[in-house]
């Protein structure tokens, strides 16, 4: 009869009593106790099974040769297939096992030839069998905890990687990122070993090896940060639609693109104080067809949306990215002699900025630099008063396609502006697709503090980020040309952590160019402008080749970009007319031709060439196509350049290579790094 129980109020509930479970013989408390033992029993199933193989081969093999033979290369052979199959496990375990093989096989040979029995084979059995047996079950107690799991929280997964008895920590779970520390076996393995491992921890979880970082403590060469990413965010391709803080200063942070994990990809190029953090320069470098141009973009109209920093870019390709934004730079030429010039002029500025940052007590450019100086904390007065003067904007000089550049002017251009630039409140930014020794000398390199790194050659890898960044696991190489926009970003204000986090940064279309030529228009009526000092400066070396913003006003509409006023409907309306020269304007189409005259079938050629000048006029006319060339804004020249007017004044080339000497020993003209070219010195300003 089943049992019952029944409550205060008269309901009756039906009450089963597992009686087995308390009863010391019945089935239950047994079969725990064997389902406990059951993960130590194979050791000593093998300790028997060892036992009978001996008395059984003892009956088959007594005293034979052969069979001593057959079982001593038997027992080498499953010793040495023992530890071969132990390769993919941890040293430990491999020995243990081959070891415990070799005894139990020695021990059968032994048995089957001499008896289990005979002299102290059988104490060996006895006392050797049950030791071996309880290693195993002291391994597995070791191994495991009471409910049977694995007692590493990382499920095995660093003994698989070659990292075993290496502890993780406890992992700190974020949106589409894991973070957990490490701390690896002290005296056996270091930092270098994880950053070895990393492809491997990779393969284990199924992901791409740039989704596996690490992060080694700098205090510690044991202990470091894994960081894992499952899942790319970056695979989806975002456009931009405009800069991220209109209006802002340069000082804030500047966001070309995202992380993998979504976060904001910024950096910043003024220094901070009071953050600690240094100003710097930038190297923007990639192979072809690794988005490099988006990149420089999103890096560009990120600096032209700011209010207080203006910008001299320079060009090779003529613009082609960069067309719709160039209204808004402070200067912009197209390479060649043109770049030579701003070359000249940022080494120009770079001590006038210094010296007037230092009159005002900045130790560094700083956004209150930009605004008139109206502080007595910043005055160049020595009373201590307020000076008024006008503020220094931030100077970004930019370098676009540089190794043409490089090739011109040598490997060492920009290196004293590296070095020299930071403490004048000037950021310098090179890109370039392999920014290699042979193309760079060392010193820029080492002067480029900040990186944009993008796809490239897997050689290539080490001229872009830093050893340490590629040990933590930033692979660049792995992309080429596949992932265009995929980027590394190294500069100061950036976690470290976050270096090898690979970002992306936003694609650049057709939709793009209006919104762009807006940024442009907007720089112009509410950017900076250059301030006396490094307007001066410039023009003290460019001459009128630097002019600042370019305008064209319209009334009543104010300064508007050149490029982008609209038609007036009043010129579609004017006919364009016919080119003529202005010597031919006069000339009457419809007047009869005049009679032939006398003299009119002179030859022409073979004669006298006309009046030659003397040396006193050659020099006069010589110094007049000088500021011929100055007003046309021309201001690197060579004796190429002078071929049509010795034509025309009737003068021979080696006249003009010695007259440029002499120009220049005058200060009228300076040595360029190029053999046979000359700059020309602003006339107000020469010696």
């Amino acid at each position: 009869m089943a049992q019952q129980w029944t409550d205060q109020e008269g309901r009756t509930y039906p009450l089963t009593v597992p009686t087995t479970t308390h009863d010391a013989s019945g089935g239950t408390i047994r079969a725990y106790l064997l389902h406990r033992a059951k993960p130590h029993l194979p050791p000593w199933l093998g300790w028997l099974a060892t036992g009978a193989a001996g008395a059984i081969g003892h009956e088959r093999w007594p005293d034979s040769a052969a069979g001593g033979v057959g079982l001593t290369l038997a027992s080498v052979a499953l010793t040495g297939v023992a530890w071969a199959a132990g390769k993919g496990v941890s040293k430990q375990r491999r020995l243990h096992s081959a070891v415990t093989v070799a005894a139990g096989s020695a021990w059968v040979t032994a048995a089957c030839l001499a008896g289990p029995t005979a002299g102290p084979i059988d104490d060996l059995f006895l006392m050797g069998g049950p030791a071996f047996a309880l290693s195993w079950n002291v391994r597995s107690v070791m191994r495991h905890n009471p409910e049977g799991t694995t007692g590493s929280s990382d499920g095995g997964l660093l003994e698989k990687v070659g990292l075993a008895r290496a502890q993780i920590g406890a992992a700190k779970v974020e949106p589409n990122r894991v973070t957990a520390p490490i701390a690896l076996q002290p005296g056996e393995q270091t930092n270098d070993d994880v950053a070895k491992a990393l492809v491997r921890i990779a393969s284990a979880l199924d992901l791409p090896t740039s989704a596996v970082r690490y992060t080694p403590d700098p205090d510690s060469v044991r202990r470091g940060e894994l960081v894992i990413v499952p899942e790319d965010m970056l695979s989806q391709e975002v456009q931009w639609e405009g800069p991220s803080n209109l209006g802002g200063s340069i000082a804030d942070p500047l966001v070309p693109g995202r992380y993998d994990d979504g976060a904001p990809l910024v950096m910043w190029l003024p220094g901070d104080p009071d953050a600690g953090r240094n100003s710097t320069h930038v190297l923007i470098a990639g192979g072809t067809g690794s988005g490099k141009g988006d990149a420089a973009l999103n890096l560009l109209t990120e600096i032209l949306s700011r209010r207080d920093v203006i910008v001299w870019f320079s060009d090779p390709k003529a613009f082609q990215d960069f067309a719709p934004l160039r209204a808004g730079l402070d200067w912009g030429v197209e390479g060649g002699s043109q770049t030579e010039v701003m070359v000249a002029a940022v080494e120009a500025v770079i001590p006038a900025r210094t010296r007037w940052l230092g009159a005002h007590g900045y130790r560094q450019w700083v956004p209150a630099a930009a605004q008139v100086q109206n502080d007595p904390e910043h005055t160049c007065r020595t009373d201590g008063r307020a000076c008024g003067c006008a503020g220094m904007p931030f100077l970004v000089t930019w370098f676009e396609e540089a190794a043409n550049t490089l090739r011109a002017l040598g490997d060492d251009t920009f290196t004293g502006i590296a070095q020299e630039a930071r403490s004048a409140g000037i950021s310098l930014i090179v890109s370039l697709q392999r920014p290699s020794y042979d193309q760079m000398s060392t010193s820029t390199r080492a002067s480029l503090p900040s990186v944009i790194a993008l796809g490239c050659d897997p050689r290539d890898e080490g001229f872009s980020l830093p050893e340490t960044v590629l040990d933590a696991g930033a692979h660049p190489g792995a992309w080429g040309n596949r992932r265009p926009g995929y980027c590394y970003v190294v500069s100061p204000g950036i976690d470290e952590a976050r270096y090898p986090s690979p970002g992306r940064t936003r694609r650049f279309t057709t939709r793009a160019v209006p919104v762009m030529e807006q940024l442009a228009a907007w720089a112009q009526h509410n950017g900076a402008t250059a301030d006396p000092i490094t307007a001066g400066a410039a023009s003290s070396v460019a001459g009128r080749a630097y002019t600042g913003r370019t305008t064209d006003t319209d009334a009543g509409v104010g300064p508007r970009p050149v490029g982008l006023r609209a038609v007036a409907e009043e010129d579609d309306m004017e006919p364009a007319g016919l080119l003529v020269d202005p010597e031919d304007a006069d000339i009457d189409p419809e007047v009869e031709l005049p009679e032939v005259e006398e003299g009119d079938d002179a030859p022409i050629f073979g004669q006298e060439t006309g009046h030659k000048p003397s040396p006193e006029e050659a020099r006069e006319l010589f110094a007049q196509a000088l500021e011929e060339f100055e007003e046309a804004g021309h201001m690197v020249v060579g004796p190429v350049d002078f071929m049509d007017w010795c034509d025309r004044h009737s003068l021979s080339r080696s006249w003009v290579s010695k007259r440029l000497k002499d120009a220049a020993l005058e200060g009228r003209l300076e040595q360029t790094n190029t053999t046979g070219r000359w700059r020309i010195v602003p006339a107000l300003t020469a010696a």
